[in-house]
């Protein structure tokens, strides 16, 4: 009955030390630019973005197409850096919990984490 008692104690504690991970890449920014720096994306580590900064000069040249791809150019590379970031700060979590620091291949992002 104390394996029991112990496993979800451990239970308890992993699901808490989740949660403050995924606390804590709320507050985490990456940041991203496409074209040079004409465009500047930040998100979180939560894969949010959290702003979007378009340099004047670009605006100039009334080339909506090209500010269309640099913009996505942009916040791809932005959410991409938090999803590193994100799976590296989670993989230092279920290492202190998952035999071998997690199960290879499993992507915590599918449980909001």
């Amino acid at each position: 009955m104390q394996n029991m008692a112990d496993l979800f104690g451990k239970m308890n504690e992993f699901q808490q030390k989740m949660q403050e991970a995924k606390d804590s890449l709320g507050k985490l920014e990456v940041s991203a630019e496409a074209g040079g720096g004409m465009v500047k994306v930040i998100a979180n580590g939560n894969r949010e973005i959290i702003s979007i900064k378009i340099d004047q000069d670009i605006l100039k040249d009334d080339d909506k197409e090209m500010l269309e791809d640099l913009i996505i150019a942009g916040v791809n590379k932005a959410l991409a850096e938090a999803e590193s970031v994100s799976k590296e700060k989670m993989a230092e979590v279920t290492r202190g919990f998952l035999p071998g620091g997690g199960i290879p291949g499993m992507d915590m992002s599918k449980f909001g984490l």
